[in-house]
């Protein structure tokens, strides 16, 4: 009988211990986070594509799902309708749809540079930016015409057409208006359209390119959004401070590897359209803006874009400086880490 007490309670002993062990060895439950892209699937997010392809959000206990977007998918109202976690969006468009009503908040910042140009003909015969009146520019809409509209209210140039004004041309994401010549500039990015003329068969002597980070217009853009109320929950905090931490760790992969990357890029377009050569060029280009940024978001480059904003005599894009629009609570825990 003493035998079978001793076996008894070691048994109950050992189950213990065991239960112990698990409690405290067992992996943590798998967190879920939707991510929603501001465009479609491309070398512009290889970082997050490339975070789930080497097995960094799995490894900090995440499950990420990516949804790409569109022409006609505004993250802003994605993330509001409650169909993502976090949004990748440009600044512009955050504080704009702030002020109209969408608690926005930038808790990280991985492109460090603005890529967006302006791309004119050069037989137009535009050289600087006062040549635009008159003349037909492209401009995207959906939230991207806001650092465009700022630009040319700074310039004093009117968007409604005429001999000293602007002719917008609402134009499609594509470049086709160029090379139609329906337009006499275009919008562009450093990464994606511009190499597109090219690739049309355009030579780059027979282009005239206007950096907004050379006008000195350039806003911050592809930050990471959540909306305001998240982050008085410490548990999301931290679940973002994770993703945060594993995506810079698929940013900092694809500048190492930058032929791979664009390779993950392609196993996840579904749609089947993009092409390597392009893709590998954009990663090249990509790295060029997410270059020193470990997803912190530089105050002063904030301000600035808030600055430019606001320059926009009777119509700027905001009316006031926003109060809580970014926070490094994400960031000051993925730091701890």
């Amino acid at each position: 009988m003493k035998k079978f007490l001793t076996a008894a309670v070691a048994i109950v002993a050992l189950a213990a211990v065991a239960a112990i062990a698990y409690f405290y060895l067992a992996p943590a439950p798998t967190k879920g986070v939707t991510l929603q892209l501001k465009w479609v699937t491309q070398a512009q997010f290889a970082g997050y594509y490339v975070a789930q392809k080497q097995g960094f959000y799995k490894d900090a206990g995440l499950e990420v799902t990516i949804k790409p977007g569109g022409p006609d998918i505004a993250p802003p109202q994605v993330i509001a309708g409650g169909g993502a976690d976090v949004i990748i969006d440009w600044m512009p468009s955050a504080l704009a749809s702030r002020e109209k009503g969408v608690p926005l908040v930038n808790i990280a910042q991985p492109f460090k540079r603005s890529g967006m140009m302006l791309t004119c003909r050069k037989e137009t015969g535009i050289t600087k930016p006062e040549d635009f009146k008159g003349r037909t520019l492209g401009v995207w809409f959906f939230g991207n015409e806001y650092p465009f509209l700022s630009w040319m209210s700074q310039l004093n140039i009117p968007t409604t057409g005429g001999a000293d004004g602007v002719n917008v041309l609402k134009q499609g994401f594509n470049v086709d208006p160029l090379l139609q010549k329906q337009a006499d500039c275009i919008s562009t990015m450093t990464y994606n359209e511009y190499w597109q003329i090219i690739e049309a068969g355009v030579k780059p002597e027979d282009l005239v390119v206007f950096k907004y980070e050379d006008q000195g217009v350039a806003t911050l853009e592809d930050g990471l959004y959540v909306l305001e109320d998240k982050l008085k929950d410490p548990a999301f905090v931290t679940t973002m401070a994770k993703f945060v931490k594993a995506s810079m760790k698929g940013w900092d992969w694809a500048r190492e590897h930058p032929d791979d990357a664009a390779k993950i890029v392609l196993e996840n377009d579904a749609t089947g359209a993009q092409t390597e050569g392009h893709q590998k060029t954009m990663m090249q280009e990509i790295n060029k803006l997410t270059e020193g940024s470990d997803g912190t978001l530089d105050v002063a480059a904030a301000d600035r874009t808030v600055d430019t904003l606001m320059k926009g005599g009777s119509d700027p894009v905001i009316t006031k400086k926003p109060e809580g629009a970014w926070s490094p609570a994400v960031t000051d825990e993925m730091k701890k880490m």
